[in-house]
């Protein structure tokens, strides 16, 4: 299972452990022989890289198989992966490894201390795919809440591998939570945002916390590219900074495969995100992830109202809250998102292993979703607005070669078509004939680009009619000591390093505003003057 420099950098991390750890294993040798020879060989390697892992049989008879139980004998805590965690979920194995051994994890001592504080029994079960860059983070999240308290567990479910499971629960997208048999959460949640669900207290624990924040030399709304960027070149200038955001990273952690940033012949989007996090934490900036902005206002400060409650105040502000996928803003789409109407073909992809699907976009990413999803699903029809498409030519060929996609030109999508609780198929209209037309399908990804992440900043600051906000050459706005960059701004092009290059242009810009601009001393002084 493990090849030699795995088993390596593997054996490494295993002498981070200063506690016993018990594999208890569960197989199906009669319906899942391959898996369950699988995950006993992974178990048995790993069993062997350190006295202190060992392998027993699992001797509870209510588990999935093949699975592998993760228990710290110390704390008699425990995580399960049903299934077998390689793909993106290997590191989602190592950490519960250490973690389940004694190795602290790495939270907040606030954090711990409400984890341990939670009373109940808390039962989650994570559906994912190995292919998911999303899951991982999800599953490491409650994995932590697992290791910490005892009256938590989470088991880890690859939803390819149990269909007839996901099926049952009429799961289309991953990851899918599931707490105590019902349905949590969908998409990617952090430690916060589980502790908030569950804790009614938390959002207010946070919000007062936030409150009691002195004013930053420069806030910076949003932790994608653009705002990492940002802070490292604030950072740098020796000023107070803090970074406030939904999620470290942005749509990047959605990224499958990233082949043009400069330096590196390639990379994926959680592994770029892991490191702009990690170099960012190398400086003294405050990093305030899991919150939401949703207010803009200035009284000499600029002030960042946050959904929680909270406020924070700083002499100059940031914005890179970047972009979403678009929608089809069609009948249908919200009712049916998430239960057939996906927008991460990476993601949801292998949930539709062997059905019809279609792809709404002819442009790079519509293309390179269908190339990715032909080689799981049984056929891919890719409908396009425009008379001809977009997309790159090498794609175009790949895509027109392929057997199993199919291309339709001049294509309206006028409503997702379903049973009530799944996608069925879709209705839509030929623009040069006008005739309407349904296909059957299971799934549909759409991938017609990018929405600013902007409604919250109307009526308080220049946009365009798009809804990106208006810039000049160092990134200002239209309100004195409010700058922008990234995919939210009018910057004609969307890429990774171009949001970076963006960002470090816009930190400079705000901190050439922080030295020219009267200091607030200096100011009351004139007026005591005058």
């Amino acid at each position: 299972m493990l090849d030699a420099k795995l088993k390596g950098q593997l054996a490494t991390y295993l002498e981070n452990l200063t506690s016993q750890v018990e594999l208890r294993i569960a197989v199906d040798e009669q319906h899942q022989a391959k898996k369950s020879a699988e995950i006993s060989d992974l178990a048995n390697e790993i069993a062997e890289l350190s006295p202190l892992v060992n392998v027993v049989a699992q001797t509870k008879s209510d588990v999935r198989k093949p699975s592998m139980e993760v228990v710290s004998v110390k704390n008699n805590t425990s995580v399960t992966f049903a299934g077998v965690p390689m793909g993106h979920e290997f590191t989602s194995l190592v950490l519960a490894l250490l973690n389940s051994g004694g190795h602290p994890v790495k939270i907040s001592e606030e954090q711990v201390a409400e984890i341990k504080a939670l009373s109940g029994s808390y039962q989650f079960e994570t559906y994912v795919s190995l292919s998911c860059q999303t899951c991982p983070g999800v599953v490491q999240a409650l994995n932590v809440l697992s290791v910490i308290n005892p009256n938590i567990t989470n088991t880890m479910i690859d939803g390819s591998l149990f269909q007839e499971e996901v099926s049952q629960r009429n799961i289309m997208s991953v990851p899918s939570v599931y707490l105590n048999g019902e349905l949590f959460t969908q998409g990617a949640v952090t430690i916060d945002k589980i502790l908030t669900k569950i804790d009614p207290q938390a959002d207010a624990k946070q919000a007062e916390s936030l409150n009691d924040k002195d004013p930053y030399d420069m806030l910076i709304v949003g932790g994608g590219p653009a705002g990492a960027a940002a802070a490292i070149y604030a950072a740098r200038k020796g000023i107070r900074t803090g970074i406030v955001a939904e999620k470290f990273g942005g749509q990047v952690t959605d990224t499958m495969a990233i082949e043009n940033f400069i330096s590196v012949k390639a990379t994926e989007g959680p592994k770029l995100v892991t490191g702009l996090e990690q170099h960012v934490k190398d400086y003294n900036v405050d990093i305030m992830d899991n919150n939401k902005a949703v207010k803009l206002s200035k009284d000499g400060l600029i002030n960042i109202e946050l959904e929680n409650g909270a406020r924070l105040s700083s002499k100059t502000v940031m914005l890179a809250t970047g972009a979403r996928w678009r929608e089809m803003n069609v009948p249908g789409e919200q009712r049916y998102r998430g239960a057939g109407v996906a927008y991460c073909p990476h993601c949801d992809g292998p949930l539709f292993k062997g059905k019809r699907v279609a792809v709404i976009g002819g442009g790079n990413s519509g293309i390179e979703a269908a190339l990715d999803l032909a080689n799981i699903v049984e056929h891919v029809t890719v409908l396009e607005f425009d008379s001809k498409l977009r997309a790159d030519d090498v794609l175009q060929r790949k895509a027109k070669a392929a057997k199993n996609i199919d291309i339709v030109l001049n294509a309206m999508t006028t409503e997702v078509v379903g049973d009530g609780t799944r996608v069925t198929g879709l209705i839509y209209q030929d623009r040069v004939s006008q005739v309407s037309k349904n296909v059957e399908l299971a799934g549909i990804f759409v991938q017609i680009g990018l929405v600013p992440n902007s409604e919250w900043l109307k009526g308080d600051i220049a946009l365009t009619a798009r809804g990106e906000i208006e810039v000049g050459q160092r990134g200002e706005t239209s309100i004195e000591g409010v700058f922008a960059a990234g995919d939210v701004t009018t910057a004609p092009y969307k890429q990774i390093i171009i949001a970076m290059g963006d960002g470090a242009n816009a930190a400079l810009g705000a901190f050439d505003y922080l030295l020219r601009a009267p200091s607030a001393e200096s100011a009351n002084d004139s007026e005591q003057a005058a």
